[in-house]
């Protein structure tokens, strides 16, 4: 017999257990966005400097955006097996806490990283595991065992609870997601990660305080089972499942708020209410404006909308995904305006983030009270669990685009290198190389020299890159086939730039069209003509097809151009350094403090910096990558409408009685 109550309390105020379950969620909720919304940053400009004495490759923002959405999708599969612990085997207050500590292990591994024993990379892919598991695993426990608090006198505070309950979720993503990226830019990754720990081991202790009081509903063991799997529950869970087939593509969608459109925001002008944000605080718009949305709908929208035609749960999805269309195409001619060396204002993403928040509303919202209603009496957790797994699927394809428009780059090699010293061939993923271990004269340092053999997979032939390390495994140098014709090309577009009207503020690269005139005639050692495009206001980049004479492979040699604005007279000059620009002095020397130089404008007159590498460019880039999000979305939307047209609902309503 167990030693906590199972049944409801008989009484008319709030269950006592109430309280520590609505602190428990916003701790929790601060903690899991606090750390996601600053997840695509940290990879792309810290997590490469988070190993003293070396400095790794940085990770690309297409690498970035499948890591997160990986991290995501994982997230909502393990409510599937948070569910069957739950109900089958352990119940919901032992699912919660003992998920909660490996969500708090976590978020340790996180704040860790860059100390002994693994590298910055493994410890953050241990600590994104562990939370995934552990968040997820929570999350269809969490909201039930809200309900299961009340008893018959007390039912009609449920509403108020559920709405403090809601409560308790934006406001603890809307602190955190203000509260952290300001973290991380001037205290760095280990209090940027380690507060939102400390909150979730809080919402934890608050948990476990509130076990004597909280009412425990024993698990149903193998009668889950009968239920879930009787031929009324299977065909529920088929009909169901075309929806969320299309569900998930807005998904797929939704949560590149906290990726690509966070490097985005990068490149945009962020000035907004007389404040500059950092590029992933823009994320907070969105609970802001779901609190907003919601009674506009539900009082406004809906209403006008009925007098025209019915709008029926079903009708409402498909309304939504033709929004999200919308959204995407607003970031799309954004992204245009910074291919073209423009500084769009952040009001393109706000506009943006309006219609999404709409679409959210209108799917997200609609979809969890139509799963409710259209589940079997006893399959409303499993069916709660499959509507999770649809954004779990939606993440998942969100993933694999980035990972298929992904190319090789040679500082992949990096790890295998600091293993060797000495070794005639080595083979590593896409790479055949040798190295060789010397001491300078210069200076009695060790370096490595690395032969990375090219297309021809042969060494010391004329294809062959080589890249010198020094004795942390620091790329020094790369020398490769094209520099020649690769430098005489940034040559001309840094002549072009200095060239053009106006002083060193106002002055512009080459747009794209322009550049590649300029290069005409200019061909790489193999006779391939060489490819301009601008990337953003202040870089360009400059390609080869490579020895392959294929363009967009592992074997394109290319020279990225950036553009170092002196500080203008206006500018302040007494600001303070950031984590992360006094880390990289601390990596890198006076190197680094060269660079933080440039970086910050401290330098004497404007110039441009370049540096060439091979590989590691994306097959889908710029405008062409929310373009393409853009029409997936569309033909999905269209192909829904048929769905809305004939599908035919099933209610199942508990009667009072039940």
């Amino acid at each position: 017999m167990s030693k906590y109550r199972e049944t409801p309390e008989e009484i008319t105020t709030l269950p006592r257990g109430i309280k520590y379950i609505i602190g428990n969620e916003a701790a929790e909720r601060f903690s899991f966005y606090g750390m996601k919304t600053i997840l695509v940053v940290f990879m792309t400009r810290y997590l490469h400097l988070m190993t003293d004495g070396e400095v790794g490759a940085v990770m690309s923002g297409a690498e970035a955006n499948e890591r997160y959405h990986d991290f995501v999708s994982w997230t909502y599969f393990f409510p599937v097996l948070g569910s069957l612990l739950s109900d089958v085997f352990v119940g919901k207050y032992r699912t919660i806490l003992w998920l909660s500590i490996v969500y708090c292990l976590g978020h340790l591994s996180l704040a860790l990283m860059g100390t002994a024993g693994l590298t910055g990379s493994q410890w953050l892919l241990l600590g994104l595991f562990l939370i995934a598991f552990g968040s997820g695993g929570i999350k269809p426990c969490v909201s039930a065992h809200v309900g299961d608090q009340f008893g018959k006198k007390n039912s009609r505070l449920m509403t108020k609870v559920y709405q403090w309950f809601y409560f308790s979720i934006n406001f603890g993503s809307t602190a955190s997601t203000i509260m952290t990226p300001w973290l991380l830019l001037w205290y760095g990754p280990h209090w940027a990660f380690g507060i939102p720990g400390v909150l979730m081991a809080i919402a934890t202790l608050l948990f476990w305080k509130g076990r004597n009081v909280f009412i425990h509903v024993p698990p149903g063991g193998t009668k889950f089972f009968k239920e879930t799997f009787s031929r009324e529950g299977v065909f529920a869970l088929l009909k169901l499942t075309i929806v969320y087939a299309f569900v998930a593509v807005f998904w797929s969608l939704f949560d590149q708020t906290g990726s690509s459109w966070v490097l985005q925001a990068e490149n945009m002008d962020r000035r907004f209410l007389g404040v500059e944000w950092l590029e992933s605080q823009i994320q907070v718009v969105n609970p802001i404006l779901v609190m907003v949305l919601i009674p506009i709908f539900q009082f406004v929208v809906y209403p006008v909308v009925d007098r025209f035609f019915t709008l029926t749960a079903i009708r409402k999805i498909g309304i939504g995904l033709f929004i999200s269309a919308a959204a995407f195409g607003l970031l799309t001619i954004a992204q245009q305006k910074i291919d073209q060396g423009q500084t769009p204002s952040i009001a393109w993403q706000l506009w943006a983030y309006l219609l999404l928040t709409a679409a959210e509303v209108m799917i997200s919202i609609t979809g969890l009270e139509f799963s409710y209603t259209q589940a079997p009496k006893a399959m409303k957790s499993v069916v709660m669990a499959v509507w999770l797994f649809a954004v779990s699927a939606g993440n998942f394809f969100t993933s694999s685009v980035n990972h298929s428009i992904q190319t090789p780059s040679v500082t992949q090699i990096n790890s295998t290198v600091a293993k060797h010293e000495d070794i005639d061939q080595v083979e590593t993923g896409h790479w055949k190389f040798s190295v060789i271990q010397t001491q300078s004269a210069e200076d009695s340092q060790m370096r490595k020299t690395v032969r990375v053999f090219g297309h021809d997979a042969q060494p010391n032939t004329a294809d062959d890159v080589v890249l010198e390390y020094d004795d942390f495994n620091n790329v020094m140098s790369i020398v490769t086939p094209e520099d020649t014709a690769l430098n005489s090309a940034a040559q001309k577009i840094e002549e072009a730039f200095f060239a053009s009207a106006g002083d060193d503020d106002s002055r512009r690269l080459p747009v794209t069209e322009q550049g590649q005139e300029l290069l005409a005639g200019l061909n790489d050692s193999n006779g391939e003509p060489l490819v301009y495009r601008q990337l953003s206001k202040d870089t360009y980049r400059i390609s080869s097809k490579g020895a392959d004479r294929t363009e967009l492979t592992q074997w394109d040699v290319i020279l990225i151009g950036k553009v170092n604005r002196a500080m203008g007279a206006n500018d302040p000059t007494d600001q303070p350094l950031t984590w992360r620009q006094k880390r990289i002095i601390e990596v890198k020397g006076e190197e680094g403090r060269t660079e933080v130089e440039r970086e910050r404008g401290e330098i004497a007159k404007t110039e441009i910096s370049t540096a060439i590498s091979v590989g590691g460019q994306d097959k889908m880039e710029g405008a062409s990558y929310f373009r393409f999000w853009t029409y997936v979305v569309l033909v999905t939307a269209v192909l829904y409408v048929p769905v809305a047209v004939f599908y035919k609902e099933k209610s199942y309503i508990q009667t009072e009685s039940e």
